[in-house]
């Protein structure tokens, strides 16, 4: 690594200020195959989106108007089908640029620095930081959560213990501050922990899996009438099994064929785009630092196919052993979502063993885990790669030559952060603010199509051209869509007061970076502005 020297345009020079800080990033190229994907697969963070659908105190399927003909199932595969297109941006997108930043250095090079770095600083940087913290609180749910099922509703303490503000801080910030020095210290370790928490999170949700089959309706039926929820039980039928509440039926189907409700089952699509299919940008977001040709090529649609077949698969089989009716009408009763049932910890109350109960409920929280820890890496990335161009401080690309490491920028992600955690845990005292600053990332996927779809028209050629270019387009319209739901139903996405505020000022900050760096730099005359019109060293 080289802390001096940078990349020249021909004929300038040496003693000219150059235009990117130094000639390398000073990362290493320590990330395998089977790390790309991992990283991809906990971006796409199905244990998460498991512990916001049910089974915490703010579970969505308890807020949405009717669970009526919406089916999960359906609506994992309608959100992978709309998600194809991303899939081929981000495959074709980071061969094109394997440059630490990923889709940072596609917007910034296409669009130009003001737009691309507003853009990035936006609707991933900033956006991933507040995601972070919403992903923390989750993970406080699940710990109390996995407590809650193995001890017991009598031992509701270890549930209330996790989901009270100063716990849910305390416990989030150290297993955070965990990670957070792990990653300076010893970089290679943080990839192959994201790794290790990965597979134990895919194994433990294949083990739920195959408990909850075993188990069949009897076994669900059993473990559902243990948890003594006043005026609710559980009634076996000859079409399977229904929760009656109040002497009712909880669920009335829609009548419709399949009891398949299409404008209900899109209703949840923000969720699951939330958590699941379109996040595709953490390999390509350290590509400079991926082994092999084979890894940087396939990365994105392993990792989309095998999220796509887990997800699925894990509500289907819910469908098949209880049925829709049953598990629409559990997972959005409050009641039950104040016991903690979801996919995960149902499997535990199911399995009628402690030790297969322990892993699955642990690889429940590894895989939130998972989450965070692959958070931190691609964050500090795109911090590094911002500061590379000069949009951010330099001393922000600083990487350690002991440790191999962003230093600042990991603890820049730190700091932020611990701030957003605090307020949605302290004052806030809800994550919902956290959640619907998610509409910054949709909105920015739409630049991202469209940045795809105009270097396909400009710099491509035959049907790499075209390709590009339609894949780019339906990525913009997709992501268009679902940025009209985030505001179309703003109280079930979570935006309010704190949330604009957070978007308006975020945004704006990023603007106001780049205005400012290219006023400080010229005065030392360094026009920023060239950066963007090459790409950074590797």
């Amino acid at each position: 690594m080289t802390d001096s020297g940078g990349s020249q345009p021909a004929g300038q020079d040496e003693t000219e200020p150059k235009v990117f800080i130094r000639e390398s990033t000073g990362l290493v190229k320590n990330v395998s195959f089977l790390d790309s994907i991992s990283l991809n697969m906990s971006n796409m963070s199905i244990g998460p989106l498991f512990a916001t659908l049910a089974g915490s105190t703010v579970a969505t399927m308890v807020i949405v108007p009717t669970v009526t003909g919406l089916n999960l199932v359906a609506a994992s595969m309608i959100a992978f089908l709309l998600g194809v297109p991303q899939i081929v941006v981000y495959t074709m997108m980071s061969r094109r640029f394997p440059r630490t930043g990923g889709d940072y250095v596609w917007l910034s090079r296409t669009f130009g620095g003001f737009w691309g770095s507003s853009l990035s600083f936006w609707g991933y940087t900033m956006e991933t930081t507040a995601f972070l913290a919403l992903v923390i609180i989750l993970l406080d749910y699940a710990i109390g959560s996995v407590g809650l099922a193995m001890f017991g509703a009598g031992a509701s303490f270890y549930y209330n213990f996790f989901s009270t503000p100063v716990t849910q801080f305390e416990v989030g910030a150290a297993l955070f501050t965990i990670l957070i020095v792990i990653n300076i210290i010893k970089p290679k370790a943080g990839f192959t922990l994201v790794s290790v928490l990965t597979i134990f999170g895919i194994f433990s949700l294949l083990l739920a899996m195959g408990v909850l089959l075993s188990a069949g309706s009897n076994g669900v039926a059993n473990y559902v009438t243990s948890l003594g929820v006043t005026n609710a039980s559980v009634l076996k039928t000859s079409s399977g099994l229904s929760l009656v509440v109040n002497g009712t039926a909880a669920y009335k189907p829609s009548g419709l064929p399949f009891d398949l409700n299409l404008g209900n089952t899109i209703f949840i699509m923000p969720v699951i785009f939330a958590f699941v299919y379109p996040w595709l940008n953490a390999g390509p977001a350290v590509a400079s630092e991926i082994k092999g040709r084979n890894a940087l090529k396939w990365n994105v649609p392993i990792s989309a196919v095998t999220a796509f077949v887990l997800l699925t698969g894990a509500l289907a089989v819910l469908y098949f052993v209880a049925g829709m009716p049953f598990i629409n009408a559990l997972f959005s009763n409050p009641a039950y979502a104040s016991d903690g049932v979801n996919f995960f910890t149902l499997a535990m109350g199911v399995a009628n063993n402690s030790v297969l109960a322990w892993v699955i409920g642990i690889g429940w929280i590894a895989m939130q885990y998972g989450t965070i820890a692959y958070a931190v890496i691609v964050i500090s990335r795109y911090l590094l790669a911002q500061s590379f161009d000069r949009f951010l401080p330099s001393k922000v690309s600083y990487v350690s030559q002991r440790f191999g490491s962003p230093i600042v920028a990991n603890a820049i992600t730190y700091v932020v952060v611990l701030v957003l955690l605090g307020l949605a845990t302290y004052y806030y005292a809800s994550y919902s603010a956290l959640f619907g600053a998610i509409l910054a990332s949709m909105i920015y996927f739409i630049f991202v199509g469209l940045c795809a779809a105009t270097h396909g028209l400009r710099k491509e050629r035959g049907r790499t051209k075209w390709t590009l270019a339609v894949a780019g387009v339906a990525d913009a319209v997709v992501f268009a869509f679902i940025s009209y739901q985030y505001l179309a139903n703003r109280t079930f996405t979570g935006i309010d007061w704190l949330t604009e505020t957070f978007l308006v000022v975020t945004f704006i900050a990023g603007a106001l970076i780049y205005l400012v760096s290219k006023w400080y730099n010229g005065k030392r005359g360094i026009d920023i502005s060239l950066a963007y019109k090459e790409l950074p060293p590797e």
